[in-house]
């Protein structure tokens, strides 16, 4: 029986602030990154998981994932199925540890990217991928692997139970309608900030041109300029197609309030991180008053209590998970039956490296295990980084097909690391030499 014998964590950061991709009103010059890990065993088997950072502060993860991860040396592999919920816990509430956070910050990032990577070991020995692994799971245990402390208010263990029991019986019909349809999705790879109005048409035609019916664009930095850039998009998407707006917290709510309706006339369907993601009031004051724009919010909502707070609250209309912000599948689902109680429609973040690969499988458990909805759904898809996988998404038709390859599909490709590991792979080193 294979054991854990050695822990990698790796930073890897990407140059994308040499073409402005992922540009924001709050990032305008991100190099998006990750705090890499990689389980090794005593065999072939490895586990692989990560955190999605931006840049500098990837080296503080990496050295909260290496101090969590080193935890898990000489583990059976054969026995973490039954002790998912246990090693969750044990990160997560880590009675010193918790004091730098308590679950939030680089240590809750760090728990992500170490817990993805048992989830991911654990798929890779079950010869499934990460979503049919969860769908392949009894309820019960499903619910004894997940984090439901400080929820029961709203959320309890039976409540869930009877939730995915519910579901349960008719998980097969919805696998099978995804494996002919795909998971709905929308790209935000034409509407990034620093993108000039040129380029922005161009990717938008491309865009609707190749099936894309939605589109995120960014904004929040000069409303004249945001006039103007969602007038480009309505025109090449058409009355009927969906435009998204996101301010990537830019803003203090009356702001955001006179903001949004100003840019109401282009009718998008949600304005997303209209300001602080702590802030539960303010997504609630805003949402009021901006209607019928909707509200989305989640990428920087730190753990499950947050996301109980913003839900109870009504404070938004779209619930946006982030599978390396929540500490991997022990938290997510959790987040996801909640959402399913209050009627409120999950539709993921994955702006960055490896996280439409990652949170692909849960928008599916999301649709086979818990809400068994798809309508209003749509999953974030950007169109860059991918190659650096070696289980890349892969869409058709504006929609995600099934992840069929066991594991999270968070392995990079060795070449990738060994050039953009950050400071000595091949590529920072040449940068380095070219100052």
């Amino acid at each position: 029986m294979p054991r854990i014998n050695a822990i990698e964590v790796v930073d890897v950061r990407f140059p994308t602030s040499a073409t402005l991709a992922g540009s924001d009103a709050m990032h305008p010059d991100g190099d998006y990154s990750a705090a890499y890990v990689v389980l090794r065993t005593d065999s072939d088997l490895a586990g692989y998981g990560l955190t999605f950072t931006i840049g500098r502060g990837t080296d503080l993860c990496v050295l909260a994932s290496r101090h969590l991860a080193d935890q898990l040396i000489g583990r059976d592999v054969d026995e973490l199925p039954a002790a998912l919920g246990d090693i969750h816990r044990q990160f997560v509430g880590d009675s010193q540890l918790r004091w730098l956070g308590p679950e939030k910050g680089v240590v809750h990032l760090a728990a992500a990217a170490v817990l993805n990577a048992v989830w991911d070991l654990v798929a890779r020995r079950a010869g499934k991928p990460v979503w049919r692994l969860v769908a392949d799971m009894e309820p019960r245990d499903l619910v004894a692997a997940c984090d439901f402390r400080y929820l029961s208010d709203v959320l309890t263990r039976e409540e869930a139970l009877t939730m995915l029991e519910q579901q349960a019986p008719s998980r097969a019909e919805r696998i099978e309608e995804l494996s002919r349809v795909g998971y709905p999705a929308y790209t935000s790879g034409p509407g990034w900030l620093g993108y000039s109005d040129e380029r922005l048409r161009r990717l938008c035609r491309e865009a609707t041109a190749e099936g894309w019916q939605a589109i995120k664009i960014k904004v929040g930095a000069n409303i004249g300029d945001d006039k103007r850039r969602l007038a480009i998009a309505r025109e090449e998407l058409g009355p009927g197609g969906t435009l998204l707006i996101d301010a990537n917290q830019v803003w203090d709510v009356p702001e955001a309030i006179a903001w949004v309706n100003e840019l109401a006339q282009f009718a998008p369907l949600w304005i997303e991180e209209p300001t602080s993601p702590d802030d539960i009031a303010g997504h609630a004051t805003i949402r009021a008053a901006v209607a019928p724009v909707g509200v989305a919010t989640g990428e920087h909502t730190h753990n499950r209590v947050m996301f109980k707070q913003l839900l109870s609250a009504r404070a938004i209309d779209y619930c946006q998970i982030d599978s390396c912000r929540l500490a991997s599948v022990n938290e997510i689902v959790p987040v996801l039956l909640m959402a399913a109680k209050f009627g409120v429609p999950v539709c993921p973040h994955a702006g960055g490296v490896g996280l439409c690969e990652l949170v692909q499988h849960m928008s599916i458990v999301d649709y086979v295990c818990v809400s068994g909805r798809l309508d209003g759904r749509l999953l974030e898809y950007v169109d860059h980084l991918h190659e650096h996988f070696t289980a890349p998404v892969v869409i058709d038709q504006a929609r995600y097909r099934l992840p069929e390859e066991p594991g999270y599909s968070a392995r990079m490709h060795p070449e990738a690391i060994a050039t953009y590991r950050f400071p000595d792979g091949a590529y920072w080193r040449g940068a380095l030499e070219r100052r």
